[in-house]
């Protein structure tokens, strides 16, 4: 039986499985887009009709499986569909041509608005500046929006513009036909491997973690954070959560919230993987989290649910408020008064 298909989606099509909740972000993926000058390369390359990539789906097969709807609050059916790869692309577009609000790494909302100049067939992130600017149109996610009337977008660009400079006839058609070209981006065809729902979560891991260490698009950190999602899921969201709580002071609850460092999730997995599995770099740390075997190279689950044992055993000193703080205060008593006196987060971490 072989292991994948091959099929190609048009994006309209994406954005529509996505809003009927046939394709969810599956907790072994980072939860966060690009930053924004991504997204606006992302729109130039597809407008230009240049090649952007595959994406690898996985036909779950099974009810309940851990999966969430794209975008901010958006609270979907189980999905029949996970994204292993090509989360960062799928997610920005959904978010720019639908208008919604996307997660950040800080946790913040944030809407994701890409300018468009008809005249230049220039893509820019929305600014100020920008938005000043009549030579463009300031968030193309209005040509996409059911009420939209395309003629009546044309037509007030072309008036708008007029109003400050003098455009001739083969102007005012470009920019129409710049226009009519970027709301027809929606059929650019993305080719999509999908894999069958026989293939189990592992194997799902492995092939994510395979084909980003091919583009070294993710660190050794990111690596074991995807072992853990499909193994220890309510560990990976323990360490999220810590860092989350440290971006921001408490409403009066006790919170990892201080003034030297706002620690990355990745970061405080380094503070346990040293105290639990005595290691330092986390090179190999991922192949010992699997349970291999040094001398066959073969996973052993037994091996594999020891290690992730003495990881959680670790991860609940690590992220304990109370030695949290108490380590803090000893900086405190150093001297140090806040993270603009810290030269190295790294060393506050390895200290811990």
């Amino acid at each position: 039986m072989p292991l994948f298909t091959t099929t190609s989606f048009p994006i309209n099509a994406l954005i529509e499985d996505i809003d009927l909740g046939k394709i969810g972000l599956p907790e072994l993926q980072r939860p966060f887009v690009w930053p924004n000058v991504n997204v606006r390369n992302l729109f130039d390359s597809l407008y230009r009709g240049y090649p952007a990539g595959f994406l690898l789906f996985w036909k779950t097969g099974a009810e309940g499986a851990t999966l969430r709807g794209i975008g901010a609050g958006n609270e979907k059916a189980v999905p029949e569909t996970a994204i292993v790869d090509g989360q960062q692309r799928l997610t920005s577009l959904y978010a720019v041509v639908k208008g919604t609000e996307v997660l950040r790494a800080n946790f913040n909302k944030e809407r994701i608005r890409i300018a468009f100049s008809p005249l230049s067939e220039k893509f820019e992130v929305t600014d100020a500046a920008i938005v000043k600017d009549k030579s463009f149109i300031p968030d193309i996610s209005e040509l996409w929006k059911s009420e939209t009337d395309l003629f009546s977008i044309a037509n007030k660009y072309v008036e708008q513009l007029s109003s400050v400079r003098d455009l001739t006839l083969e102007q005012i058609r470009h920019a129409q036909s710049s226009i009519s070209k970027l709301h027809n981006l929606l059929s650019y065809q993305f080719v999509a491997l999908t894999l069958a729902s026989s293939v189990d979560a592992e194997t799902i891991a492995e092939v994510f973690v395979r084909i980003n260490g091919e583009g070294k698009k993710l660190n050794q950190a990111d690596f074991i954070m995807t072992l853990m999602s499909v193994f220890w899921d309510k560990g990976r969201t323990e360490l999220e959560k810590f860092a989350w709580s440290a971006t921001r002071p408490s409403d009066g609850q006790a919170s990892s919230y201080n003034h030297f460092i706002k620690p990355a999730p990745d970061q405080m997995l380094r503070a346990t993987i040293g105290l639990g599995l005595k290691r330092a770099r986390l090179e190999n740390v991922y192949a010992v989290l699997r349970g291999r075997d040094a001398v066959s190279g073969k996973d052993d689950p037994s091996k594999r649910d020891e290690q992730f044992a003495l990881l959680a055993k670790a991860q609940d000193q690590a992220l304990n408020l109370a030695n949290w703080h108490h380590f803090l205060s000893g900086l405190k008593l150093a001297g140090y008064r806040s993270e603009k006196m810290i030269s190295s987060q790294t060393a506050i971490i390895y200290s811990y």
